[in-house]
């Protein structure tokens, strides 16, 4: 105002001033324009670098991912705040296009000198950073490991003490009452007295009472490392129950399970474990600052860079879990998002979801072709074999507006090698269950195609059905475009006939049983659905094995034959493998993955344009 004052009595005198000597006039006014000009000059100079100085010390992230991130709004960077008397008018206008235009010079010297920050930065960022800004760089692909702080010390271990007594003593604060069979199944075991009484109740080949489980295992003593797997698979399941989670948290379950999972590094399956447990955790908003203070946001963020991929997606269902920013829906234990596990900008434009069969998995059931496969227990214990997820690697980059999930539930050939030997889950059941938790996960929300493989495409078809009697899940019919059916037994499989004809472990599961051709609730679902789906008009595309699949090491069977795996509508298309490689494409290039994403690209054709 000063300087718009002396400008204003400086014109004034030029104007009212009288007339000199022509020669004295000239140099005068010479002499005022200078320092008019000069004043300006000076005085703009010095509002430019002001104002230049003053966003550039309000800027404190200034890295390739945070710039990324803030222009996403998801990270909240710290500002001076504009007085509200100043929000208006030329000045206003001013300092914004020159706030933007410094931005923009920020950025471009950032790219320019690619300058990493020194260690002592990123612990003042790290230290800094808020509950939602710490979890946005977490699921952010580019963010540096030192964003993040080290995980608090842990509290020691009571004298005498060992973690496995403590997670017993962990399982034993929780609540007992109201519990399902597998739970209290599994906490009985994690429970006993003695790792002898554990060896018993396992079902030592002498413990013909009880459960009557046939493990090797038998006279010894069971080890450490198998006690605390009872205890995560108990406290799995616990941690379903929300109240659960509460006890969990306030008799310090996260720091001990952190414990845990620092020394089993390894192992993945107990690390794997003990991530499900924080994931189901997750689901409650009010456990997200306790998770985030316990020092867990760390540990994912390092394991969402694992080439392990479940490793990695155990992490994004997590962190996806613990981000209400940008993230609505909610994943439940078995559901895992393969694509996009980080944060994007890119528009989500339809779902596609893969449900496994017998004895499947989320993971390895869409991996690459194997050599020699052998359909046996034996194939989910053994990791080194895995390779590949096709969904996540393949189809996520060539369909990359997609969003793409695969779930996991347990199953078996025999109740003598099932984990839980109460559980007798019937595929409507298993249905149900699924349908709750795709719903939580905003299944329905948008286009879907449904890619199933054996006994997986009758859960598809249950889900379906189901879906149409209730209202409330109308928008998965409506949303609902295709489906692939990779070797599904519409009709039966002959590995029922042979389970039952031979007594394969004495005691077929249930889930072999309702594969028997003379089902009646499989020809009920056979017929059910086929209407359904003619009057929905869905899309359909079915595969077929020609080759026969092994069973143990000397036994052949051709599991699905031709007749059974046509679903009666849609292109059926027999391929030379068999049937655990029938949803296991050789190659990007293998006319296997070549028709399905054809399919899913022709089904899903308008709403991708939109």
């Amino acid at each position: 105002m000063s300087l718009a004052a002396y400008c204003v009595i400086c014109c004034r005198r030029i104007g009212t001033s009288t007339s000199p000597p022509k020669s004295s006039n000239y140099w005068k006014d010479i002499r005022n324009i200078i320092k008019v000009t000069g004043s300006l000059i000076l005085g703009g100079s010095l509002f430019l670098t002001y104002e230049a100085l003053a966003l550039k010390k309000s800027l404190t992230l200034d890295t390739q991912v945070v710039e990324r991130e803030k222009m996403k709004s998801y990270i909240y960077v710290n500002t001076v705040p504009i007085d509200k008397r100043e929000n208006h008018g030329i000045l206003y206008q001013a300092r914004k296009e020159l706030h933007k235009a410094v931005r923009k010079v920020l950025a471009t010297s950032a790219k320019i000198l690619q300058g990493p920050f020194a260690d002592y930065q990123y612990r003042t960022i790290a230290q800094a950073c808020d509950l939602r800004t710490v979890i946005g760089l977490a699921r952010s692909k580019e963010s540096d490991l030192r964003f993040f702080l080290r995980p608090p010390p842990l509290p020691s271990l009571k004298e005498d003490s060992t973690i496995e007594e403590e997670l017993r003593h962990l399982l034993a604060s929780l609540p007992q009452t109201e519990l399902d069979e597998c739970i209290r199944y599994f906490t009985s075991l994690a429970l006993s007295e003695s790792s002898q009484s554990l060896a018993a109740q396992k079902g030592g080949l002498w413990c013909f009472g009880g459960n009557g489980l046939p493990y090797a295992e038998s006279f010894g003593e069971v080890p450490s490392a198998a006690v605390e797997m009872f205890c995560l698979d108990a406290l799995v399941k616990h941690s379903e129950i929300s109240t659960h989670c509460d006890k969990i948290e306030a008799n310090g379950g996260l720091q001990l399970l952190q414990r845990l999972y620092q020394l089993h590094k390894d192992c993945p399956k107990v690390q794997r474990n003990i991530m499900r447990i924080i994931g189901n955790m997750a689901l409650n908003e009010h456990l997200h600052s306790p998770i985030v203070q316990s020092g867990w946001v760390s540990i994912l963020a390092e394991a969402m860079k694992s080439q392990d991929i479940m490793e990695a997606s155990h992490a994004a269902r997590t962190l996806a879990n613990l981000d209400r920013e940008t993230v609505r829906e909610k994943y439940q234990d078995g559901v895992y998002v393969l694509h996009p596990q980080y944060r994007t900008s890119q528009p989500i434009k339809a779902d596609v979801l893969f449900v496994h069969g017998l004895m499947g998995a989320a993971f390895k059931t869409w991996r690459q072709q194997d050599n020699d496969q052998v359909l046996n227990d034996q194939v989910s214990e053994d990791e080194s074999r895995y390779t590949a997820c096709w969904p996540k690697t393949w189809l996520a980059r060539d369909c990359p507006t997609l969003r793409i999930i695969s779930v996991e539930y347990d199953t078996s050939l025999s109740d003598w090698r099932a984990r839980c030997p109460m559980e007798r889950k019937s595929i409507a059941f298993r249905s149900n269950e699924l349908l709750r938790k795709l719903r939580a996960a905003g299944v329905g929300d948008r286009p879907v195609i449904w890619v199933s493989h054996s006994m997986g495409g009758l859960l598809v078809k249950k889900m379906l059905l189901e879906a149409s009697r209730k209202p409330e899940l109308s928008t998965v019919i409506s949303n609902t475009r295709g489906m692939v059916f990779y070797s599904v037994p519409h009709r039966g499989s002959h590995l029922a006939e042979f389970s039952v004809n031979v007594r394969y472990l004495l005691f077929p599961s249930l889930e072999v049983k309702e594969l028997s051709k003379d089902s009646p609730a499989l020809k009920t679902l056979q017929d059910d659905f086929l209407k359904f789906a003619k009057d929905k008009n869905f899309q359909v595309l079915n595969f077929v094995e020609t080759l026969p699949t092994s069973i143990g090491s000397m036994i052949k069977l051709h599991v699905v034959p031709v007749e059974s795996a046509d679903l009666g509508i849609g292109d059926l298309i027999p391929v030379d493998v068999n049937h655990l490689n029938i949803c296991k494409p050789e190659k990007k290039d293998a006319f296997l993955y070549q028709r399905t994403l054809r399919f899913i690209r022709e089904t899903l054709a308008k709403d991708l344009e939109n």
